[in-house]
């Protein structure tokens, strides 16, 4: 009798986990074309700019780029509160499919814009109008997906599973710049790209993100939400309200790491163009090579955070940034070849692996299920909103005026904020909130 009944524990066992890794690749893949989608906006915006943006500064061109980039973070807010409340109130299953839908047609939208050639003004204004699209998506994949993927997640092995949240993020990123390499080596010329290429990887995220809803579509609710769901429900904002210390810590501890994020990601293919001076081809890779290299570190790291913690990583993290930032660009910035901007970006993603990897799970297990979503993504799409979305316009400005270094001290400062927050903080790997339903 135990001999069966061990064996049909195993059998259970096997299955739930099996059950549980399917539903967290079906989640990471959505998230991954949702940021593919989003990203190949950054990837292809040194080919379009021109289109919607006419003028014979460069560096103007994409500063008119960024600022459309910032556009789609400033709505991120109210996708994180929409998407959130959705999640909360009636699944996270159906607020998942939703936020990729929403993603398609924001960016089928890009794809079929006409220039400003063609119809002057409303090109850029359209442009930014599937940016506002893309960026209620994006606002709202965030938040639910890193409840849903911390949710079906096994406690023993949370950090690591939540990590792949960031996997597929930056994996999204990869996929950008590998269209582009493919568009740039084998089918079209530099030329052709900017002329009409440029659409090309909008179709393409379209397409995928048609897919992804389609496979969003078998996922199975989480059992916390289950759970929850006999709990009498509040107005979400009136129920987020209730934990304030809570959501100043997501804001307190996303600041630093979002903007050096977005500054090794999206901002760093434009440094590596216009202000260390490699080619495109050389830009494209060593940006490419510098984000497989970070995709490898996510899991690795959110495994040690299962071992000692979450604390120690997010200090670890703001104590390196804080001490190697301002040489680290410095010497990015002078740098003469690309291997050497490959290993000065990889030494940096050592730095900020330390957050991307565990900032899911630990907004997660900050809130209990009933607020879980709207509690990760509203302050988070805040914050990353000031400082995530800005990082582009803010560097390229300080650019524009002669004085990039600033921007340097700049991201120094928030990253030692964040450093305070973590210094002072409670370990969520000790003391979680996921249990909680009330």
């Amino acid at each position: 009798m135990s001999t069966i009944t061990a064996d049909s524990t195993e059998h259970l066992d096997l299955a739930d986990m099996r059950r549980r890794i399917r539903a967290i690749f079906i989640g990471s893949i959505g998230n991954l074309v949702e940021w593919y989608d989003f990203y190949a906006y950054a990837a292809f915006a040194l080919y379009f700019a021109g289109a919607f943006f006419p003028s014979s500064d460069p560096v103007v061109q994409q500063l008119n780029a960024a600022l459309l980039f910032a556009a789609g973070f400033l709505v991120r807010p109210l996708g994180g509160w929409l998407f959130g409340f959705l999640a909360d109130q009636h699944g996270r299953r159906g607020a998942l499919m939703l936020s990729v839908a929403l993603m398609c047609f924001g960016s089928l939208m890009i794809a079929v814009t006409p220039t400003y050639a063609s119809i002057g003004i409303w090109a850029p204004i359209l442009l930014g109008l599937a940016r506002i699209l893309q960026g209620l998506s994006l606002g709202g994949e965030y938040g639910t997906s890193a409840t849903y993927l911390t949710e079906m997640a096994d406690q023993r092995h949370r950090g690591f599973y939540s990590s792949f949240q960031y996997v597929t993020l930056i994996g999204g990123q990869i996929t950008a710049l590998l269209v582009l390499l493919v568009l740039q080596k084998v089918f079209l010329t530099n030329d052709e790209i900017r002329a009409w290429g440029w659409r090309i990887p909008f179709v393409i995220g379209a397409g995928l993100a048609i897919i992804a809803l389609i496979m969003r579509r078998t996922l199975h609710e989480t059992a916390a939400f289950e759970a929850a769901k006999s709990v009498k429900r509040t107005s979400s904002l009136r129920a987020l309200a209730r934990y304030p210390r809570e959501v100043l810590l997501v804001v307190g501890l996303t600041a630093g790491g979002t903007a050096a994020f977005y500054t090794y990601t999206t901002y760093m293919q434009k440094f590596l163009k216009l202000s260390v001076g490699l080619t495109d081809d050389e830009t494209t890779m060593v940006t490419l090579a510098a984000l497989v290299f970070g995709l490898v570190l996510q899991p690795i790291y959110g495994a040690i955070s299962d071992r000692i913690g979450r604390k120690w990583l997010l200090i670890a993290f703001g104590v390196s940034g804080v001490l190697f930032t301002i040489p680290l660009l410095t010497t990015l910035q002078n740098v003469k070849t690309a291997f050497a901007a490959f290993l000065l970006i990889a030494a940096a993603w050592m730095i900020v692996s330390g957050y991307t990897s565990i900032n899911a799970v630990v907004k997660a297990e900050l809130f209990p299920t009933t607020v879980r979503a709207i509690g990760v993504g509203l302050p988070y799409a805040l914050t990353v909103s000031i400082f995530g979305g800005t990082a582009d316009s803010l560097a390229l400005w300080f650019k524009s005026i002669g004085r990039e270094g600033w921007y340097y001290y700049y991201l120094t400062g928030m990253i030692g904020i964040s450093l305070l927050v973590y210094l002072f903080m409670r370990d969520t790997k000790a003391d979680s909130a996921m249990h909680r339903h009330e």
